[in-house]
């Protein structure tokens, strides 16, 4: 297994875990994170190796990449293993997966590239890379049909660890929220660029509220928290500010703004009404409009098939059109019909994902051996 990033780690954890209830004496190699290695992975290297974003980290860390790739190659070559899986990472296991499947090992690769979103020439590419695809939403295993790939839908790993989120009067108390006023959560992404954009627009909508509902900020470091408190104070708007904690937050909220990414998916999951946004720059957009393949940005809409919950999107996005979509969210009407889609939802991605994952990967080795 190869996994090249935190929630790659997670992922290949709860594989990991389930794979040695069926096989006990079975030995996971190749590269993983603590909660890998706590679960038995022998890692080669730490992740952090692998970990690398944005253009030019991954360019100063080519030769390193390539070193360790050319590596395990050569490793799992000369002694091959029963089943490869990497664990999305594409860049770096795609071109392993090909290297192996080509000497024959069985290779599996977890997490589906967004091809229905956009590049769907890369479907060509997972091809040539793997046996099987373990997908995360049902409708991604259309996306490989005709191909040699056999592409399994798994379900996502979200549905599992919000279950075990403690109860709403707990987490209240966790978070020091009284109780006497309803709770607005404004998520404005973690992302310095994204929190400066976006944040004023979010609480200047938001200040007919101010006096009804507690607006609460889950900052997702405490360079954002300072940052978030610093638009806060320019803004004059009273606001609770918290460091992480954000499923906590989407669990106990009425109803809450989210920036369009993968926390609109476990608002939804949590059953958290909201709307979604999202604005970047005029030029990313110009480069990206034409791109995009999906009539939808939040995954709850694009999982739904239809607009189930408003999206306020690039110019879409404005003080009084949020400040509109807030006040029809005001309506318990309003609200009960996006849970009720959310349930829905949650019964489309299933549980037991580690499980579901193990069992695809069973049935391969039982084939190879």
């Amino acid at each position: 297994m190869v996994a090249g990033e935190h929630s790659g780690d997670l992922l290949g954890a709860a594989v990991i875990q389930a794979l040695k209830q069926r096989y006990p004496d079975c030995l996971i190699e190749g590269i993983g994170g603590d909660a890998m290695i706590a679960e038995g992975c022998d890692s080669w290297w730490p992740m952090e190796r692998l970990a690398v974003m944005g253009l030019i980290d991954p360019l100063k860390r080519l030769p390193e990449l390539l070193r360790i790739r050319k590596t395990l190659k050569q490793r799992w070559l000369s002694n091959p293993p029963d089943v490869f899986l990497g664990i999305d990472a594409p860049d770096f296991n795609l071109p392993l997966e090909t290297a192996l499947k080509q000497a024959s090992v069985p290779t599996m690769h977890l997490v589906s590239p967004t091809v229905w979103a956009w590049r769907s020439g890369r479907v060509k590419t997972v091809e040539q890379a793997c046996d099987d695809l373990l997908c995360l939403f049902p409708f991604e295993p259309a996306c490989y049909e005709g191909r040699s790939v056999r592409a399994h839908f798994v379900g996502h790993p979200m549905v599992d660890a919000l279950h075990d989120l403690p109860a709403a009067d707990s987490i209240e108390r966790q978070l020091g929220l009284s109780g006497e006023r309803p709770v607005l959560a404004l998520l404005p992404g973690s992302r310095r660029q994204e929190i400066e954009r976006l944040l004023p627009i979010y609480l200047e909508a938001c200040r007919p509220f101010q006096e009804q509902f507690t607006l609460v900020i889950p900052a997702s470091s405490a360079a954002n928290k300072a940052i978030i408190e610093q638009i806060a104070l320019a803004a004059k708007v009273p606001v609770m500010v918290i460091e992480g904690q954000s499923r906590e937050l989407l669990k106990v909220a009425h109803f809450g703004v989210v920036t369009s990414g993968t926390a609109t998916l476990e608002a939804a999951l949590l059953g958290c009404p909201m709307v979604i946004a999202y604005r970047m720059s005029t030029l990313s957009w110009a480069l990206m409009r034409h791109l995009i393949r999906t009539p939808y940005a939040g995954l709850p809409n694009i999982l739904a098939g239809e607009a189930v919950v408003p999206e306020l999107i690039q110019s879409d996005l404005s003080v009084p059109s949020l400040t509109d979509a807030l006040a029809t969210l005001r309506r318990e009407d309003a609200r009960q019909a996006q849970q009720t889609a959310f349930t829905l939802l949650e019964q489309q991605l299933g549980a037991n994902f580690g499980e579901r994952c193990a069992t695809v990967i069973a049935e391969r080795l039982e084939q190879a051996l």
